[in-house]
């Protein structure tokens, strides 16, 4: 995730926001209600017996209760380690044991002078039977990005809430548009039937900035979904239902930074809780910003005040640069995150800005993430067209530096930027297809390449059937490419229906438009049909076959995959598994070819004809195929 910095604004800290306790605690779903003061925050929320990990740390928030004794008036199992103390007089640091605890409401009082001045429950929750087994994405997934905001708009009641600062506005791009969890809730039978089977959903949380909140990257509440979007219990029941249509959860997460809006700007925690802290303190406008400098966390030759510039600096003025050193800002990090998959029964989480967190903290957070959830996925974001720098952050590799990760996914930049520009230059003997080709042997670098997360476009990127400049035969060899890859696939919402923007420079609000049948009033409606235009019908209907063709394809999911030098403008390669071979033709040629088979019998597997899965036409393999226009042929063989 990157911002334009066109799109950013400061809102003033809400310094009266910190001790909003029963505010809070309404929106805490019960998990801890307050018996003697409304004013003691408590995260996280709530937490699990059983777990893997048994140690908890619960950040207590409250006025001038740094002195204060703690006790546990009633607790089954729990043990009370220690009280950690920090230089702030608002906050405690509260650490348990819950190794032997029990399914309980427990009770914690606070001392001073053995006088009891607050006391709070406390929700240690029974775990639902196998979650620590959930399985995460993988590579029989098709993921669907969504940008919440841009998608259905389910409930124009919640568009505005009284307690948010930034109202609605469809006619501004860069301003709030309504779609929220009760719209996604009401595409899901779409989806299901196009034939996705897991949902990224852009930020969810409480973004309250005053501008440009809609895209979720400003989180100033870890433990709420914004009112606009829903409840924390709708976003619950989203994922529920979604299980029930086939189609898993992924959590869009930044531990990186957060909102200048959060309550932590006006009292923080500890006094390392974020870089520059101090500098943010005493003067704003001597804030240091990212250098974007990512490889000099992995130089071998980098000197330490380079890699400081990049990991330490702030994103933009309103996100602030959480900082994971401090270990008690580490230890809410993750367990903010694995709080969120046990809550909500999410099968995998999109780490957004991957490397720009501490390097140390990633290894921890991501190992701590995945003991807890063996069967769990991760796929990090690291934007970068150079697979080595890629490579570095996945689990399994092996280092020099000694660098462990176990974050099993990333994002494959590399491919995606390779598989634009070798559909939109000419062909050559070094451009083209051929650099398509050449790209995949850069595997090599990878721990395991059939891992990473292969994309036709995101919530940054330009709309791919724009940057096809409107060619539908390029933009079916890109999604074909994307869906048939020995790669997890995802997919931006809306190019099933070629939604459009610029092709240069950023165009956020153009890119992350709304999806068309999502407002009442559209004129064209993806939904229904209504108003699609010839292509659009055409390509919803492309897509839906090669998505629900692959959901029972072996082959694709984690075939044996083999290709050839691409000649004359065509490419080919071949998924095999089990009993079933594909041939997937590329073809960039504007007029007619006739493509002799016989150079790829080494992957016909005794098989002598061809079904193409799209239009069921049947072909025979010793006689050379007509290509009659641009495009991808994918062809079922047969005996």
């Amino acid at each position: 995730m990157t911002l334009s910095t066109s799109h950013i604004h400061t809102p003033k800290p809400a310094k009266n926001r910190l001790f909003a306790g029963s505010a809070f605690l309404g929106l805490a779903m019960c998990c801890c209600a307050l018996s003697v003061n409304a004013q003691i925050n408590v995260e996280p929320l709530s937490w699990w017996a059983g777990m893997h990990n048994p140690q908890l740390q619960l950040l207590v928030a409250g006025d001038n209760i740094r002195g204060h004794q703690v006790k546990l008036l009633n607790a089954q199992g729990v043990k009370l380690v220690n009280v950690e103390q920090t230089a702030s007089p608002n906050h405690l640091f509260i650490n348990l044991d819950l190794q032997d605890a029990k399914a309980q409401q427990l009770k914690i009082g606070l001392y001073d002078n053995d006088q009891l001045v607050e006391q709070f429950d406390y929700a240690i929750q029974a775990r639902e039977p196998g979650a620590r087994e959930r399985q995460g994405f993988s590579n029989k997934d098709v993921i669907y990005l969504i940008t919440p905001d841009r998608f259905v708009n389910g409930n124009p009641d919640n568009d505005n809430h009284p307690s948010m600062l930034e109202k609605s506005d469809r006619s501004f791009d860069g301003g709030r548009h309504g779609g929220d969890i009760l719209g996604i809730r009401k595409a899901l039978p779409y989806l299901h039937d196009l034939g996705v089977t897991q949902l990224w959903i852009n930020p969810l949380l409480e973004n309250n900035q005053d501008k440009y909140s809609y895209h979720g990257y400003s989180t100033t509440h870890f433990y709420q979904i914004d009112p606009r979007f829903g409840t924390n219990e709708e976003y619950q029941a989203l994922v529920q239902e979604a299980r029930s249509f086939g189609i898993g959860v992924i959590k869009d997460v930044i531990v990186n930074h957060m909102g200048s809006g959060h309550q932590w700007m006006a009292d923080f925690p500890s006094e390392t809780w974020v870089n520059g802290q101090q500098a943010w303190q005493q003067n704003p406008q001597d804030i240091l910003y990212t250098s974007h400098r990512r490889t000099t966390v992995q130089d071998p030759y980098a000197v330490t005040s380079d890699t400081a510039d990049f990991d330490q600096g702030w994103f933009t003025d309103t996100m602030p640069d959480m900082n994971q050193t401090d270990p008690h800002m580490a230890t809410y990090l993750i367990q903010n995150s694995i709080w969120w998959v046990e809550y909500a029964g999410l099968s995998g989480i999109r780490e957004d800005t991957y490397s720009y967190a501490d390097k140390a903290f990633l290894t921890h957070w991501s190992k701590a993430i995945m003991d807890e959830y063996p069967n769990f996925n991760i796929v990090g974001e690291e934007w970068t067209s150079n697979p080595i720098t890629v490579s570095y952050w996945q689990a399994g590799k092996q280092n020099n530096d000694g660098y462990t990760s176990y974050t099993p996914s990333m994002m494959d930049f590399p491919l995606y930027d390779t598989l634009i520009a070798s559909l939109t230059e000419p062909e050559g003997w070094d451009t083209g297809l051929i650099n398509l080709y050449q790209r995949l042997a850069d595997d090599v670098v990878y721990a395991k390449p059939t891992d990473l997360v292969l994309f036709e476009g995101n919530h940054d990127t330009n709309r791919l059937y724009s940057l096809m400049k409107n060619d539908l035969g390029l933009f079916n060899i890109a999604m074909a490419y994307v869906l048939t890859s020995n790669r997890i696939p995802q997919i931006f919402y809306g190019t099933e229906v070629l939604m459009q923007s610029p092709s240069e420079g950023r165009n956020d609000g153009a890119v992350r438009g709304d999806f068309p049948g999502g407002w009442p009033q559209d004129k064209v409606n993806a939904f229904t049909g209504e108003g699609l235009d010839i292509q659009q019908q055409a390509t919803l209907s492309f897509m839906r076959s090669l998505l629900n063709y692959r959901k029972n394809s072996a082959a694709i999911q984690h075939g044996n995959l083999r290709h050839f030098v691409p000649k004359d403008g065509v490419y080919v390669q071949s998924r095999h598994a089990d009993n079933e071979t594909l041939l997937i033709i590329y073809n960039k040629n504007e007029q007619s070819v006739a493509l002799d088979l016989q150079r790829f019998s080494s992957v016909f597997n005794g098989n002598t004809q061809g079904v193409d899965i799209i239009n069921q036409q049947s072909y025979q393999l010793d006689t050379p195929l007509k290509l009659e226009q641009k495009g991808v042929t994918i062809l079922s063989l047969k005996r």
